[in-house]
């Protein structure tokens, strides 16, 4: 029995409309404004979108998705405008990505298309498109050359602007103003101040005796220290005395496993070494009520800032991911662990990088 042309047309706009309202709502996942500004710093910022743009632009998007999701199903203008603009969505979409593979030589990372709920290469995106634009084509052939002059346009613009207006309600921007929030005072231990070379002036000593008078004159002595010189961190506004000594600065997501079980193994290699480097951690304002129970699951506590979710990619920075922990000695970084792959926090190397003296981290 030959399947007849309205039953494939409509199965192509359930297809349609499912990978639309998918891609958009994927977007807000796991919560719409760590989501949306994920999307913003991870997508738009390496495309040159500006800081003030970037969140317009967003919502914007993903509420043009989820009409476009919803006006796929519908017949007003569904030749004329709906499919076309929905084809040229995925075109701009594949173009993109086809130029971000090429420039970046390969085919690694998540393209942001559905998210962080279902991750994707720019690869797998661009054939996923390409069989939506072809699908989009076949609607258009089969589909009756109606009179759609008579259709009501206002439905395409209210459920457009319904949905755009949806987006800035769900996700409400916030003041770029607003970069952190300080959620602990500061609980650092004063580490002793570390130097190069220490100028010590020696108070003239004199010797009496009934022949002569001797000064002794002020000397300089060097004093050769084995640690790094001191240098700008750029962290010292979260934590003043991360620059002095040797510090491990982690990056941590409340909620986020990965960055749990890093914590953990922080603490259990803090058990085995009286010298470990004092451990601070950077939290992202994301669930941020789960910050007892991590620390309950890591095992001990630590002193911690809680930052917003786009200056907390900022600070982690750029293509990088949670977790992340950093060695550093006076301020100087000497290893970055980020992610969950081949980058990931090691606590194995992770002990022998600290155990190492000045000298050998030199070579």
């Amino acid at each position: 029995m030959a399947i007849s042309k309205n039953t494939i047309s409509w199965g192509i706009r359930y297809i349609i409309s499912f990978l639309f309202l998918l891609s958009a709502v994927a977007k807000l996942y796991p919560s719409p404004y760590f989501a949306i500004s994920t999307f913003e710093v991870k997508q738009l910022y390496p495309m040159g979108f500006s800081e003030g743009f970037a969140p317009y632009f967003s919502r914007i998007l993903i509420g043009i998705e989820f009409a476009l999701g919803l006006l796929i199903l519908q017949k007003n203008f569904l030749r004329t405008v709906v499919i076309p603009a929905t084809f040229l969505l995925l075109a701009v979409f594949t173009t993109h990505l086809t130029v971000e593979t090429i420039a970046n030589g390969g085919n690694s990372g998540n393209c942001g298309c559905f998210g962080s709920l279902l991750p994707m290469t720019p690869i797998e995106a661009i054939i996923k498109n390409v069989v939506a634009m072809g699908l989009l084509v076949w609607l258009f052939i089969i589909l009756p050359k109606s009179n759609e002059s008579k259709g009501n346009f206002w439905v395409l613009t209210t459920m457009t602007f319904a949905a755009i207006l949806a987006l800035f309600m769900i996700a409400p921007m916030q003041p770029i103003e607003s970069n952190f929030s300080i959620s602990e005072p500061e609980t650092t231990s004063i580490d002793s101040v570390a130097v190069d070379t220490v100028k010590v002036d020696v108070a003239p000593i004199i010797a009496k005796d009934t022949i002569s008078k001797i000064e002794v004159k002020k000397e300089e002595i060097k004093v050769e220290v084995n640690e790094p010189e001191k240098h700008k961190s750029g962290y010292t506004q979260y934590f003043s005395k991360i620059d002095t000594g040797r510090k491990t600065l982690c990056f941590f997501v409340p909620g986020c496993d990965h960055c749990r079980v890093a914590a953990k193994e922080l603490t259990e290699l803090r058990k085995t070494n009286k010298n470990f480097p004092e451990i601070s951690i950077i939290f992202m304002n994301e669930e941020a009520d789960l910050i007892p129970d991590f620390f309950k699951e890591a095992g001990a506590e630590y002193p911690y800032k809680i930052i917003e979710v786009i200056p907390f990619w900022k600070v982690l920075g750029s293509g990088k991911d949670t977790p992340g922990v950093k060695y550093l000695w006076n301020g100087n970084e000497y290893k970055y662990y980020w992610g969950i792959n081949d980058n990931k926090f090691d606590p194995t190397d992770y002990q022998k990088l600290i155990n190492k003296s000045y000298a050998e981290l030199k070579k």
